[in-house]
């Protein structure tokens, strides 16, 4: 049995998403705002009972607040009118979580509570936990009353001002609640509640687009309590671990498992008092131990009573005790566990050699570095979680709730790269999974499955892991005056029937360490040059300003290997730009410098096969920029060809269209004043003497493309990195026609997004401190 995926509905981000489970490790992977955390909270809060009491008003999707306004303003019409209050719609607006199994048919002990039919023989099986009113009529009667109470005050102050000559408007004030958006800010968690419904296998459908369609209720009785019971077991372990910062540490949660202490001292006790700790229930191993604390305990008393024998004397001298008065005596009582009670229940060993004698130093836990303690922290929270689900030791006869173990243990981390170096990491995410099974009872056995989910922005983690695991986030421009949501793409299935692309695309993404799965966008260029060159024109000039606030990705991958990422570019709907070569050869084949009319063509794969899926030379050559585009409708997003266009060039005072071949031609051809006398050895010089002995552009071309066969490209662009004023240098047009299509993608997403507003709402100066003029 395991999770096979979850749909999560109406929940923040996620207006409408499948996430698909793998059944040993899952990796959620994303751009900043994505729905990772979303993902992660929803799993949580619907299925962790200690967690229901956390929803807020602020869980509901953005995009249906204004549905729940409107609602709210149609009961308070239908009362203001004395008619008959309309029925809540709630059904459209309330999260939700989808949770969809693989069961066995010698597993059906564990789930008769939501099987569909009686005639079910194993397969699929779902079950919906949905936020919704506890009393529909009730909370409408409840939300009708207070708004009336608020027109009341308010027509009190509009008498008030009447009678003191004011405008009504001196005397409004904002009285809760102004909507029913604000009524449930205040009232949601005392009057939702999370019910479970079962769901038809027969009914549940193929995501479109990237968007989820689960099956409509229509009129289902909900379950009574909690289905998964005694079915799945959940532990997390949270972003927010505080290593380093002073606080309180947590107690055990309320499943008995370990909790989110920030210190791994107060871990060590609860794991001791949990599954060690000889007083309770002891068994024949504790007896050695429990005679070990009570002689220690008598040796104590004796020394407290020959340790207060005078004191105790002294008191006589004020008539107590008296003859009748019960006398004092003094005793202690040893708890092993207030043995871990203290800071330096923890220590780390630190060796050092004296004189030829090794002997150790001593320094408490948070005396080590932040990754260490991290590292550590979260192993042995693992352990603790898999040894609670297993009853470990004494943990067995805390267990009378459950008559059974659960035969699910889903463990959520979220972000475990913090303070990890990067190969800690990759470390990390190979052993957890193995850490949680490592048991007798668990290892290769079926019966009991552990499913551990990772959200993480770190691409050292994300390319440790299988694509088959990987789950990417990405967010969905709203457009217009849409919310943006996200959508989750399943990356198992990212290429299809095409295993060397997969492989390729795979040990390529792990050697370059890209982190294409976590960028705004990315960009693909042709070689070392392009990736010298290309970034140094975004740093440098002030028309590619919008570009260095976006967390764009680079990857240096080749004209003719380029297109082997386009499976993976189009599932998960990245916007892309590919800044490539022409490759241009003549009617045998041969590479050669481009020439109108002579029935050239060109070898480069990516505009071959990709876009704009060309191969004459003239057409490539005569193409409008705005058909570079490539739009994906239905995706939404876009991806763009930059290669060597013609220009129009003036040289040794004729205007004339250039023609260039590679991306240091186009360089020159965009600079011709720059290199005749810009200093330097190499390509520079050569470049120099081409341009300073050619007639005419035509012969510049043929020079500048002999100048190239000697080699000597990263040189160049190394080279080029020292000028002085890195202003001066221009990109070639068909680079500079790229980037600003780029940026200007990424500004409209931002606007779709809502981060151009929130970014400026931050940025803008307080009330109080707008210019004159706009106050004015």
């Amino acid at each position: 049995m395991h999770i096979e995926f979850v749909e999560i509905a109406n929940f923040r981000k996620l207006l409408s998403a499948r996430v698909g489970l793998s059944p040993g490790k899952t990796v959620f992977v994303g751009a900043n705002n994505s729905g990772k955390t979303s993902a992660m909270t929803a799993l949580r809060y619907f299925l962790a009972d200690r967690e229901r009491s956390r929803f807020c008003i602020n869980d509901f999707t953005l995009a249906h607040w204004p549905t729940i306004k409107e609602m709210g303003n149609s009961w308070e019409a239908a009362h203001a009118a004395g008619d008959e209050l309309p029925v809540p719609e709630w059904d459209s607006v309330l999260p939700f979580l989808d949770v969809w199994l693989q069961v066995a048919k010698d597993e059906v002990h564990y789930v008769q509570r939501i099987l569909p039919t009686l005639d079910w023989d194993g397969g699929r099986l779902g079950v919906r936990m949905r936020l919704e009113p506890k009393d529909s009529a009730q909370l409408q009667k409840e939300f009708v009353t207070a708004r009336a109470q608020v027109l009341t005050l308010q027509m009190v102050g509009a008498d008030q001002a009447a009678k003191q000559g004011g405008a009504a408007a001196d005397f409004q004030v904002a009285i809760w609640p102004q909507d029913l958006v604000e009524f449930l800010q205040r009232k949601l968690t005392a009057s939702f509640t999370v019910r479970a419904y079962v769901l038809d296998p027969a009914a549940c459908v193929d995501p479109e687009h990237g968007r989820a369609k689960p099956q409509l209720l229509n009129g289902s009785d909900p379950i009574d309590g909690n289905p998964f019971r005694g079915l799945i077991r959940i532990d997390e372990i949270s972003a927010q671990r505080g290593f380093g910062v002073p606080g309180e540490d947590s107690d055990e949660d309320a499943t008995g498992g370990v909790s989110g202490s920030r210190k791994l001292s107060t871990q060590l006790r609860q794991y001791y008092a949990r599954h060690l700790d000889p007083c309770e229930n002891p068994d024949a191993e504790d007896l050695v131990a429990l005679k070990a604390i009570e002689e220690a305990q008598k040796a104590f008393n004796l020394r407290l009573n020959h340790g207060f024998k005078n004191p105790l004397k002294e008191m006589h001298t004020l008539g107590y005790p008296g003859v009748t008065d019960p006398k004092l005596d003094i005793s202690t009582r040893l708890r092993p566990v207030e043995g871990l009670n203290h800071d330096a229940a923890v220590q780390f060993a630190v060796p050092i050699n004296d004189g030829g004698k090794t002997t150790a130093l001593y320094l408490p836990e948070d005396s080590n570095g932040l990754g260490y303690q991290n590292l550590i922290s979260m192993v042995f929270r693992l352990m603790a979680f898999r040894d609670s689900w297993m009853r470990l030791g004494k943990a067995k006869y805390k267990a009378a709730d459950d008559t059974i173990i659960p035969p699910l243990h889903l463990v959520l981390i979220e972000e475990p790269e913090a303070h990890l170096h990067t190969q800690v990491q990759q470390v990390f995410i190979r052993q957890a999974h193995k850490i949680l099974r490592n048991h007798p009872d668990l290892g290769e056995n079926s019966h009991f499955v552990t499913q551990l989910v990772v959200s993480t922005h770190s691409s050292h983690i994300a390319h440790e892991c299988k694509f088959e695991s990987l789950r990417y986030f990405r967010r969905l421009p709203g457009g217009g005056k849409a919310i943006p949501t996200s959508c989750v793409v399943n990356l198992e299935d990212a290429f299809g029937d095409a295993p060397d692309t997969k492989r390729f695309v795979t040990r390529y993404l792990r050697v370059t360490h890209c982190d294409l799965f976590f960028a705004d966008a990315a960009v693909l260029i042709e070689g070392s040059a392009e990736r010298i060159l290309v970034p140094h024109f975004v740093d440098f000039r002030p028309e590619f300003e919008k570009l260095k606030e976006s967390y764009i990705t680079w990857l240096e991958i080749g004209g003719s290997h380029a297109h082997k990422m386009r499976s993976l570019i189009e599932k998960i709907g990245l916007t892309t730009l590919v800044i490539t070569d022409i490759d241009s050869c003549d009617i045998d084949g041969i590479p050669a410098p481009p020439v109108r009319n002579a029935g050239y063509t060109t070898r480069n794969t990516t505009l071959r096969k990709w876009w704009p899926a060309i191969t004459d030379l003239d057409p490539l050559l005569d193409k409008p920029e705005d058909e570079k585009v490539k739009v994906y409708a239905d995706e939404r997003f876009s991806v763009r060809v930059a290669y060597q266009s013609p220009i129009s060039a003036t040289f040794k005072g004729v205007t004339a269209e250039a023609l260039s071949y590679t991306l240091e031609d186009a360089i020159v051809m965009a600079n011709i004043d720059l290199f005749k006398t810009l200093p330097g050895t190499g390509l520079i010089n050569k470049f120099r003497k081409a341009i300073k002995n050619s007639a005419d552009l035509a012969a510049l071309g043929i020079a500048l493309k002999k100048a190239l066969e000697g080699g000597g490209k990263a040189e160049f662009a190394l080279d080029l990195l020292k000028i002085k004023d890195s202003a001066s240098l221009k990109p070639p047009a068909y680079i500079k026609d790229g980037l600003l299509w780029l940026a200007a993608q990424l500004e409209r997403e931002q606007v779709e997004l809502g981060l151009a507003q929130i970014a400026e709402n931050r940025d803008a100066p307080p009330a109080d401190e707008a210019p004159a003029e706009a106050s004015a």
